[in-house]
């Protein structure tokens, strides 16, 4: 008999996740926006957003570890209550002069909360789901994220642009406070650890043992992480920074125009999500790096179209196409590569290995924020510069992983014969 994707505690888990993603889109869309305006410097903004991502990667694995021994359900509520009133604080303290210092401590603090939610949701997922379910629900998941990603952008920008940074934020809080009401009425299994050997020792055993899953077990989904982290250095700074920048910045466009780009980029994703699903059992795992390399061939031409000589519009038209389609190839390919480590982890080891997962593949993140914060500043009149090689860097990296990804495919295909005789 097949299973039912859509359970309650399933559509009550998305339709949380929609609410508090939608909060954060539009809150980190009228943050960004209003320290580039009031900093105009790429450097300053790369800065603030290193500085609130390292949290999240020192802490995810003390993240994880609440995920496997603590009522997830309480986690995911205690985390989204807290992230809306640390928003409502930051909201009575913006005045003038302290700005910068109120933004930055407060995306600290939801790096600090995020570490600890990201392997909870994550986590959910191969609990309530199973089998070929879990990268369904993955897919779901990820075009719920999407969907999120494609309304909040063009509305955070029309309200920051009409009313400013404080009634955005307000709203962020709303979202907030309603996903921690949804995830009261979920309902999942919970059972209390044993700790004979006190809490402390108890922390540091589960530390080792996923240690030794994810570094020694699991030798080729490492490496597949660490492909991933250095891609990410590149990719995460060219997007994060690089884009509102260039929007915002190099071409002088408004924040409409910048909010638009967010939300095709977020129609992007939910195709790529739609084509993971309806590709999930014909897609080869070692075809896993040429999607990979996508992602830097279609980063090429935003780079090569500030050659030409035509104007803004058309290179913000360009720059639109080509990250949409980066988002697209992102969203296969994580899909892909999250459910295959889902599928390779036993359940009481599930949320810290997604927080090792979180950590090892943001580890390159807050340097390559920085670093391209300061190649934006200056090369700001030839971004071409910065574009060109990033786009070769990625693509040839996904294509040198070739290997990996079949050794990973035949493991797979190991396991599954494995399964079928017991």
């Amino acid at each position: 008999m097949t299973e039912k994707l859509f359970t309650r505690n399933f559509i009550l888990l998305i339709t949380g996740q929609l609410t508090s993603l939608f909060g954060n889109f539009i809150l980190k869309l009228a943050l960004s926006m209003y320290v580039l305006e009031t900093t105009g410097s790429a450097a300053v903004f790369a800065g603030i957003l290193s500085v609130a991502v390292i949290p999240t990667i020192i802490l995810s694995p003390l993240g994880g570890i609440f995920a496997d021994r603590v009522n997830r359900k309480k986690i995911m509520v205690a985390s989204d209550a807290l992230t809306g009133m640390a928003v409502l604080c930051a909201v009575m303290m913006i005045a003038g002069k302290n700005d910068m210092a109120v933004i930055s401590t407060l995306l600290i603090i939801l790096s600090v909360l995020g570490a600890f939610e990201t392997p909870t949701v994550q986590a959910c997922i191969p609990t309530m789901l199973k089998g070929g379910n879990i990268m369904k629900g993955n897919a779901v998941v990820n075009q719920v994220a999407s969907l999120s990603y494609l309304t909040a952008p063009m509305l955070g920008s029309v309200l920051y642009a009409a009313f400013g940074l404080k009634p955005v934020m307000s709203a962020s809080v709303g979202c907030f406070f309603v996903t921690a009401l949804l995830e009261c009425f979920i309902k999942l299994d919970y059972q209390t650890p044993q700790r004979n050997d006190g809490i402390l020792k108890s922390v540091k055993q589960d530390f080792f043992f996923s240690m030794r899953f994810i570094f020694k077990d699991q030798e080729n989904i490492l490496k597949m992480l660490l492909l991933t982290a250095f891609s990410g250095f590149f990719v995460m700074g060219v997007t994060v920074v690089g884009l509102p920048y260039i929007v915002r910045t190099v071409l002088g466009l408004g924040a409409q125009y910048y909010g638009a780009l967010e939300s095709a980029q977020a129609v992007a994703a939910i195709l790529g999500s739609i084509v993971a699903g309806l590709i999930a059992k014909r897609l080869k795992i070692h075809r896993l790096s040429y999607i990979f390399a996508l992602i830097g061939i279609f980063i090429i031409p935003a780079g090569v179209v500030f050659l030409l000589p035509i104007g803004n519009t058309a290179k913000y038209a360009v720059n639109v196409i080509s990250f949409c389609g980066v988002q697209a190839a992102i969203s296969i390919f994580s899909i892909f590569a999250v459910s295959l480590i889902q599928q390779r982890t036993p359940n009481h080891l599930i949320g810290k290995v997604m927080a090792y997962t979180s950590a090892i593949t943001m580890c390159a993140q807050p340097l390559g924020q920085i670093v391209y914060g300061f190649l934006f500043d200056r090369f700001r009149n030839a971004v071409y510069f910065i574009l060109l090689p990033t786009g070769i860097m990625v693509c040839l990296a996904g294509l040198t992983a070739r290997r990996l990804f079949r050794k990973m495919e035949k493991e797979q295909q190991e396991i599954l014969s494995a399964n079928e005789k017991i």
